[in-house]
């Protein structure tokens, strides 16, 4: 052993003029859902590539120079490599065009705000599902060459990695990551500085350098406080990803907002569409309010002003999980700003008051009034949410709120396995890529024989055991396990007999996910697992949010029942849960298991992502499986009514899912032929594929994106900003003026019209509606038809418009000649609500009157 101080030096290899442009591949994070680029760089030093996480730009750094020089004179490699880059110019060239529309309006630009951003996992800062769907956005946002940039947060430490030990306790270290190696570099601004952005705090201002990555054709401009003219505290505020308390968390959303809004201006962008992803980013509002209020706006107009082209979308699905502050807190941040906005501190904090608690201030509340287009993440989700935010529109029913849905959709690129690729390529033509939102298209898969595709499933599972071998062989190795032992936990992983039913349940453990429904009743689960003949093995990987105690008691409840003898080898709890793994279990399991307390799954990608490699999803009827469940691609669990208490709900659901896993799943997977598959089980995998590919792209999920609120908003924002904000300042002192007189709207049937009428006569309807101090023009006044049995629950009724005719004293007259269209017993609501010609939605106001 040698004494004295040891030091330290990096020696780079110089990449040959050959291989220059390798430093480019690696600087684009295209990388991450091109797996011909990233073969590139594995074909260089496979060991190596895995040993720096699939790192390009650490690969580069650490590969021997020898290895460069040799493929630089690799005839094979270099036509590889110019393969690869033709693909990537290719990519990079094409023209601005929406697939098969019109290019995106010249000018306009969307800028997408979020806490985090998974792309891949050599760079960690994201921590699960929001982060995995806002890097879908942006890489969908990409191949669509859509005029986009995105806002979020360089980590220092991003989020944890996970270790399991012994006693099945989720331990958690936190890496410092170098920015050299990260695909990112210093954003600069017009005149080629370096961007900086400050925001005021308390006592003080902070500092934020900008950082740039680029996502194929798009920037994400990512803010970082660790800069020495901070504070230790302050160079803190973006080092972990949801670290510390509630003091941290509203100064990290100051940041991303109001700082964010400060970055584009910075780097000398200007958007003209402003998409909040989720609550955390909603002090953007107040920034672009004050801008314009600087300007010399109103407060009021500069609101209407931002709302008209600002979008959120709310992920979660119940009250207590939006982002909220006491009173105290946002007057001790913000008591230097809302002077700036020329309003009192209750007006200010009126912005975002929440409904349920005047005291605290609601970022999803502020996200709602300072936007004109919001919506959930899938079907039922939006249904959530319009419930959830109800309050925020007091007068309105929750279906007839502004509250919209667009369901989540993957990036298939980045989650279809290569082998599906290249299958697909064989048997449906390299143009399956640019059909990726075209069911009919999908119908050709029917057409693959069995065989092979059944040789491609085999192949991805044979790979996921590989890894989970390799895996938990390190986690036993580390946690002084025995090899007899380890065995014994590998009896049914292993990769020469792959024919074995293969269940994976992987995501975050929140209680909400139930990941312990599986262990309700362990006398069943080990009947079901018992049988020699068919054998079952279910693989479980997560993370519990640090703080999240109850969490933890989950990983722990599944490492307890994983080291049980019955279950020992059958029941896995593997760690490390991120992008890499995820890729391998979607994609190699036979089964996706989901089983969430309904309705609090707001969309649940993992399960698409399993659906487009031809895993079938076994799950409740929640999130997007209530729209991608057809019967015939997976199995459902449906709710328990809603009458039953929470512990019959889930002895239900427990039962449901121990009789659909012995009475279907089982007996299909092992109904195999001659040729060692099962048929029934080939046929539900390719509809599986069939039904999800093209419904459920983050292709499909940005254009959704693109023509119900981008291509509006810009347009209605557009016309807000006309001739000095004329339009918005109109409508400021409109809704200004109803809100003062609507307490004075009342309405009464003149008549009553016949009990009875034949089918195509014409029935007149009049209302004599008291205005209060409005103008006849200032409202609707609305007949709503439907069966006498639907009429309190039905989402569709028939509407029909009254006109007014004449002025009854202190009255007017609005009258309705209808002619039904439908026969039977039919019943109808009379309404009254505000209307004005530059309201982006009919009841943004949330005020109605009923008869």
């Amino acid at each position: 052993m040698k004494s004295g101080n040891m030091f330290s030096i990096e020696v780079v290899p110089a990449i040959p003029r050959k291989l220059s442009r390798l430093e480019e591949l690696a600087g684009n994070l295209w990388y991450s859902w091109d797996r011909p680029t990233r073969s590139l760089f594995a074909q260089l030093h496979p060991k190596l590539w895995s040993v720096v996480g699939h790192n390009p730009k650490v690969f580069l750094r650490r590969v021997d120079e020898q290895r460069l020089q040799d493929a630089a004179e690799n005839p094979a490699f270099l036509i590889q490599y110019h393969r690869v880059l033709a693909s990537y110019d290719s990519y990079q060239n094409a023209p601005p065009m929406l697939e098969g529309q019109e290019p995106y309006p010249k000018g306009e630009l969307i800028a997408y705000f979020c806490a985090e951003f998974g792309l891949h996992e050599s760079f960690p800062i994201y921590s699960g599902g929001l982060g995995i769907l806002a890097g879908d956005h942006c890489k969908a946002a990409s191949d669509l060459n859509l005029p986009f940039v995105a806002v979020g947060f360089l980590y220092r430490q991003g989020y944890f990695t996970q270790q399991i030990d012994a006693d099945g306790n989720q331990v958690v270290h936190y890496v410092a990551a170098d920015f050299d190696d990260l695909p990112v570099v210093p954003a600069m601004t017009p005149d080629g500085r370096e961007a900086q952005v400050s925001v005021e705090l308390p006592g003080r201002e902070v500092h934020a350098k900008v950082w740039q990555a680029r996502v194929g054709h798009i920037s994400l401009y990512l803010l970082d406080t660790d800069l020495e003219i901070n504070s230790e505290a302050d160079r803190n505020i973006t080092y972990q990803l949801y670290g510390g308390d509630r003091h941290m968390r509203i100064q990290q959303e100051i940041l991303l907002g109001v700082g964010g809004a400060r970055a584009l201006e910075a780097v000398g962008q200007t958007p003209t569409v402003w998409h909040i992803n989720e609550g955390h980013a909603a002090f953007l509002v107040l920034e672009r309010i004050r801008k314009l209020v600087a300007e010399g706006l109103d407060f009021a107009a500069a609101l209407e002003a931002v709302a008209a082209n600002t979008v959120f979308t709310t992920h979660t699905p119940v009250p207590a999980g939006h982002d909220h502050f006491d009173y105290e807190m946002v007057m001790e941040y913000f008591n230097h700003f809302w002077p700036q906005l020329n309003v009192d501190a209750e007006r200010f904090f009126d912005l975002g008051r929440d409904p349920d608690n005047h005291h605290v201030f609601n970022m999803t509340s502020l996200a709602v009034r300072g936007s004109r287009y919001q919506n959930g993440v899938s079907r039922i989700h939006g249904q959530v949410s319009s419930g959830i935010c109800r309050k925020l529109w007091p007068q309105i029913d929750p279906e007839d709120n502004p509250m919209d849905y667009i369901t989540n959709g993957v990036h298939v690129p980045t989650f279809l396995a290569l082998e599906w690729a290249e299958l697909f390529d064989r048997h449906l033509g390299g143009e399956w890529r640019n059909h990726l939102h075209d069911p009919e298209f999908w119908e050709r898969i029917d057409d693959i024989p069995d065989q092979q595709f059944w040789s491609v499933r085999l192949s991805l599972k044979m790979q996921l055991l590989y890894s989970i071998c390799h895996r938990l062989s390190a986690q036993h190795a580390r946690n002084h396990g025995s090899e007899a032992h380890l065995d014994r936990l590998l009896k049914y992983c292993d990769t020469d007999n792959p024919n074995v039913l293969t269940i994976g349940f992987a995501r975050r453990f929140a209680t909400y996910k139930r990941a312990n429904l599986l262990f309700q009743n362990l006398d069943w689960l080990r009947e079901i697992t018992s049988g020699k003949e068919r054998p079952v093995l279910f693989i479980f990987a997560g993370k519990a949010h640090p703080a999240d105690a109850p969490g933890h008691d989950l990983i722990r409840e599944v490492h307890r029942v994983a080291n049980m003898p019955e279950f020992e080898g059958k029941v896995l709890l593997v760690e490390g849960y991120d992008l890499g793994l995820a890729r391998r279990l979607v994609a190699g399991a036979d089964v996706w298991l989901n089983t969430p307390v309904y309705p609090m799954e707001a969309s649940g990608t993992s399960g698409m992502k399993a659906g487009i490699n031809g895993t079938l999803n076994l799950s409740v009827l929640d999130g997007w499986w209530g729209e991608g469940y057809d019967g015939s691609n997976g199995w459902a669990i449906k709710p328990a009514p809603d009458h039953f208490d929470d512990a019959a709900k889930y002895r239900e659901d427990a039962r449901t899912l121990y009789e659909i896993l012995q009475d279907r799943v089982m007996p299909a997977f092992y109904s195999q032929n001659k040729m060692g598959y099962s048929p029934q089980w080939v046929r539900m995998a390719k509809r599986s594929m069939a039904t999800i590919i093209p419904r459920f792209s983050a292709t499909r999920q940005v254009r959704e994106y693109v023509s119900k609120f981008y291509l509006p908003a810009g347009r209605q924002g557009a016309r807000y900003a006309d001739k000095g904000f004329v339009a918005a300042k109109t409508l400021a002192a409109w809704k200004a003026h109803v809100l003062e007189h609507w307490s004075g709207v009342s309405m009464r049937q003149v008549e009553m019209p016949p009990k009875r009428i034949g089918f195509g006569r014409t029935v007149r309807i009049e209302v004599a509606v008291h205005l209060g101090g409005l103008k006849a023009e200032d409202i609707r006044v609305e007949l709503l038809l439907a069966r006498t049995s639907q009429i309190k629950t039905s989402t569709n009724p028939v509407p029909f418009l009254f006109e007014c005719k004449q002025v009854l004293d202190n009255e007017h007259l609005f009258v309705l000649e209808m002619q039904p269209e439908l026969c039977g017993k039919l019943s109808y609501l009379i309404r009254a609500y505000p209307y004005h010609e530059l309201l982006t939605h009919p009841h943004e106001m949330g005020l109605m009157a009923w008869l």
